[in-house]
């Protein structure tokens, strides 16, 4: 059980785990581009953890090397993913402050790359994707909840706009109409690209506003980094718990997807 390694991905506010021990930087190269990581360990396993959009959060969403960091994290042969991700809500009975173990996504992005496989390999490669997320890893968030006493939803559906901008209302408004719970700008690529890499792979969604148009007040960043801060503490506890619970041995059909990865 203590051989198995687990990354973390945080989002907007969440730059960096104070759980961690002998921690220290690591870059690893890919052929998507040169990655920074914090290796660290916790409970006897190997953790790494990448800060989304930098450090000081430099990289807007539209522009996060996210083919580089999932190839990185295939290369350190991580066996799960938890990523986080800020969000605004469009469910009334999801408010701010809430936690969302998201099973489903829309994808409302239009300039990402969407895919390792472009052809160049010299085959076209389609992957399911009736179960979006890790249930292993989506259960193991479960139970670190039901541990720490923290209520977590079960399920919600998140809408991936490309970004850097907030929403409009008229767009909010067809997002409901079409079955969202959550709007952000990072889910996208990168629970596609997990998955196509092998990878075990579940996200955290956590609301800090409701959407435009809800919201009585206009949208800022400021606010959103202000409604993690408030939440860290205990994200972290559950972070630090879910790794415990990851067992290593998983029965989802995850790596069988990543069959076609390439051999570097």
């Amino acid at each position: 059980m203590a051989g198995i390694k687990v990354a973390i991905i945080g989002g907007t506010g969440v730059y960096k785990q104070n759980f961690l021990a002998n921690e220290q930087d690591i870059s690893v190269d890919t052929k998507f581009g040169s990655v920074t990581i914090k290796q660290g360990e916790y409970k006897k396993r190997k953790v790494f953890f990448m800060a989304r959009h930098g450090g000081g959060h430099t990289v807007p969403p539209h522009l996060v090397n996210y083919r580089a960091n999932l190839a990185a994290l295939k290369k350190l042969e991580v066996d799960a993913v938890i990523a986080t991700a800020a969000v605004g809500t469009l469910n009334q009975n999801m408010p701010p402050g809430c936690r969302v173990i998201i099973d489903q996504f829309i994808d409302f992005t239009s300039h990402r790359t969407l895919t390792f496989y472009e052809g160049k390999e010299g085959y076209v490669v389609h992957t399911d994707f009736s179960e979006p997320y890790c249930p292993e890893v989506r259960s193991a968030i479960m139970k670190a909840g039901a541990k720490l006493d923290q209520h977590l939803f079960d399920g919600g559906c998140y809408l991936c706009c490309e970004g850097p901008r907030f929403e409009t209302p008229a767009e909010i408004k067809m997002f409901r109409q079409w079955g969202a719970d959550l709007v952000g700008m990072t889910n996208l690529p990168e629970v596609v690209l997990a998955r196509e890499a092998g990878l075990c792979y579940a996200t955290i969604a956590l609301p800090t506003n409701y959407a435009a148009g809800i919201s009585k007040k206009p949208l800022t960043h400021q606010e959103v980094l202000e409604a993690m801060d408030r939440d860290q503490a205990s994200l972290n506890q559950l972070l630090a718990c879910c790794i415990e619970e990851i067992g290593a041995e998983r029965a989802c059909s995850c790596r069988e997807a990543g069959k076609n990865w390439p051999k570097e």
